[in-house]
Formats: structure tokens, C-alpha cells, sequence
């Protein structure tokens, strides 16, 4: 098991089928860190006192033609004035910026979507990946792990994009993937999940955070 020289969070954003779950578990077990995905649902959840189901499927509900006041870093926090006024995805978006928070000054950490990269933006040690894929490696995975069609499954596929795209949007008035807010941007197609765990350990490396 690798040494950790220094607390860094790994913040991983990823496009549907890209393997990036399982690429941010695999990292933290070798690690011997924590990662947080599904576990932020129910966090999140006991902290804004909203069901688990809304949380979870919090991505779907984000109005595409609307931009929350939330995306111009109008976090305030809970006790902040008229915070029971504001809409319920806003309500959760803080609950879960809070989760996050509280997650990453625990010490080092792998986080899996949640707009954690923008949240952490001012952490010094936050590293920020996004993994991507070939989108019919991309079908193939909607195709095996829903037994979909392949029609079906390539609606599937972009379906679930365009909502993690909109999500991230909506609270962070950024474009989900763009190189800009990226500090590694990984195609998982060709040097798979595995390869991708080696690299992003080597980029930890380089940066003096693991030995």
C-alpha cells in the first residue's frame, strides 16, 4: 500500500459507462482511503432532511432553462437568511456542499461527482479528474448492465450525460469536462479501468501526495 505524504482530495467527475465509480473505489481501497459516492446520498440526505430518493436523483429534476442563484456562489449555508425559503434543490445543493466540506477536512479522500471539483475549488490539495470514455464502449456498459436494447441504451447513455451536463451547470455556471477546471482529463477506452487507477496514482506521486 502506498504512503500518503500529504491530505489531497481527488475529486472525480465522470461521463456514464467511463468506469469512473469503480476506477475512484479501486484508488481508494489500494489507498487505504475513504471514497464517497452513494454514501453522500444518504448524508446528504440526513443533514437536509430530505428523502434519500430525492437526493439520488437529484440530477433529473435540474430545469435546464433556468440557472439557479446557487451557480453565482450564493452558498450561505444553513443558517444564512431565508435559507427555508429557497427552493429544495437549492436546499440540497448546500446540504450536500456541506457534506462535502465536512468529508474533505477529514484528511484524504476519493469523491465521486456531486460538483465536488467546484465545491473544493479553493482547496489547495484538490485534485480534480475527469473520466471519459468511447461512447460505444459507453453503450456497450448501458447494454450489459441494464439489458437494454442497443437503441434503448444509446438514449440511455445520453440521456444520463445530458443530465449530469445540466446539473453541473445549473450550480456551478461551468461546462461539465472543460480542460479549464480539469487537472486530468483520462479516456478510460484506451488503457482501461486498470490503466487509469496507474496513471492517476503516478500523477499523486508526481505531486508529492502518495510515496
Amino acid at each position: 500500500m502506498a504512503e500518503i505524504r500529504s491530505n489531497f482530495v481527488l475529486a472525480i467527475s465522470r461521463q456514464y459507462g467511463s468506469g469512473g465509480r469503480g476506477i475512484g473505489k479501486k484508488i481508494a481501497d489500494e489507498l487505504g482511503i475513504g471514497c464517497y459516492d452513494k454514501e453522500l446520498i444518504t448524508l446528504t440526505a440526513e443533514k437536509s432532511g430530505l428523502s434519500q430518493s430525492y437526493v439520488e436523483n437529484s440530477e433529473e429534476r435540474v430545469d435546464n432553462g433556468f440557472m439557479s442563484s446557487m451557480s453565482f456562489n450564493a452558498y450561505h449555508g444553513f443558517d444564512s437568511i431565508g435559507y427555508y425559503e429557497t427552493p429544495t434543490t437549492d436546499k440540497m445543493f448546500i446540504a450536500q456542499s456541506e457534506v462535502v466540506r465536512e468529508i474533505a477536512a477529514q484528511g484524504a479522500c476519493v469523491i465521486i461527482g456531486r460538483c465536488a471539483d467546484y465545491v473544493l475549488r479553493h482547496e489547495p490539495n484538490l485534485i480534480r479528474v475527469f473520466i471519459r470514455a468511447d461512447t460505444e464502449d459507453r453503450i456497450q456498459r448501458a447494454i450489459e448492465s441494464y439489458e437494454l436494447p442497443r437503441k434503448n441504451a444509446i438514449k440511455y447513455v445520453k440521456k444520463a450525460d445530458k443530465a449530469r451536463s445540466n446539473y453541473y451547470r445549473f450550480y456551478t455556471n461551468r461546462t461539465w469536462g472543460d480542460p479549464e477546471h480539469e487537472d486530468l482529463i483520462i479516456n478510460s477506452s484506451y488503457c482501461g479501468s486498470a490503466g487509469v487507477v496507474e496513471l492517476i496514482k503516478k500523477f499523486l506521486q508526481v505531486k508529492g501526495y502518495i510515496a
